[in-house]
């Protein structure tokens, strides 16, 4: 395991949860479009993520693959899709909207605005505890350059 690992991973840790706040503003400030180039109320999106794996680069990285050993530490996380959420949003009887159906129903979004704050809140958590993580070792590595400098 090298010294930058840990920076390495939640550096990763910043970029992904950056973008999930950035996903939840979109879909608050579309939360009440009804209407969209696809056609259609816009519907929520969200960030898949999942775990970095590193390059195989020994034969004990190879070999514990082989048997499965998952034990160790974590490579960081990527995000591998911005997904649309496909539940249908509510409908509202307003037949003068311009975009209502034949039976004068208008389809809202499926954004709940109080869901996307509180994802909101924990993205920054988790951005903010990734920081913190960065700042650690970075204090560690600065540390360990004085103890071998003394």
């Amino acid at each position: 395991m090298g010294m930058f690992t840990g920076i390495d991973a939640s550096a990763s840790g910043l970029t992904a949860e950056r973008l999930r706040m950035d996903v939840i503003s979109n879909n608050i400030a579309n939360a009440n479009t009804t209407r969209t180039d696809q056609g259609g109320a816009y519907h929520r999106r969200y960030v898949v993520f999942m775990p970095r794996e590193k390059e195989l680069q020994s034969f004990e990285d190879i070999f514990k693959r082989a048997v499965g050993n998952k034990k160790g530490t974590g490579e960081g996380v990527r995000a591998v899709a911005i997904a649309e959420d496909p539940e249908q949003g509510p409908l509202v009887y307003d037949p003068s909207h311009p975009d209502a159906n034949e039976e004068g129903y208008v389809e809202k979004p499926n954004v709940n605005i109080v869901a996307e704050m509180v994802d909101m809140i924990t993205a920054q958590r988790a951005y903010e505890a990734n920081a913190t993580a960065i700042n650690a070792a970075k204090s560690m590595a600065m540390k360990a350059l004085d103890i071998s400098g003394s």
